[in-house]
């Protein structure tokens, strides 16, 4: 990946919080908890499972800077919404952790130096993670997520 590439996944990255934010807009609060799309999240859930992602992911790249070869552990995300109550939580809070991790988090990715980009561990799901492969993925997860939030909207 290039330098260029990765400023590209950064600007990206440090963007999704408030993709997520408009993603909210005129969204109904009494229909945060509502599943108008059958088998999908509501948009409650999605909102407590990116907080849990970010907090989750932010950890990985601090594990993947600080130890050599870290594991990297997978987690059951269906299995944290239905335990850890999603969809019966006030999204206040998740959207505080979710911006806090996100931010602290691109303060990391705008110093990291090509030594830092090249660590690697092992994600007991996937093997071999690299930081750069951690930039790949999480530089769309929020807006990924901000697009199912804005079609939960258009079905209600």
């Amino acid at each position: 990946m290039t330098h260029d590439e990765r400023d590209e996944l950064i600007a990206e990255y440090a963007a999704g919080y408030d993709e997520v934010i408009r993603s909210l807009d005129n969204f109904p609060a009494d229909s945060l908890s509502a599943h108008p799309l059958p088998d999908k999240w509501s948009a409650n859930e999605i909102i407590h499972h990116l907080a849990d992602s970010e907090m989750t992911s932010a950890l990985r790249l601090r594990k993947l800077l600080t130890e050599a070869h870290p594991i990297i552990y997978g987690y059951d995300e269906a299995f944290y919404a239905k335990r850890l109550n999603y969809n019966e939580r006030d999204i206040a809070p998740a959207l505080e952790a979710f911006r806090a991790a996100r931010s602290t988090t691109v303060q990391l990715l705008k110093t990291m130096s090509e030594e830092d980009w090249q660590r690697v561990g092992w994600h007991t799901e996937s093997g071999l993670y690299s930081a750069e492969k951690w930039l790949q993925l999480y530089a769309a997860h929020a807006h990924n997520h901000a697009a199912q939030i804005r079609r939960l909207r258009e079905e209600l």
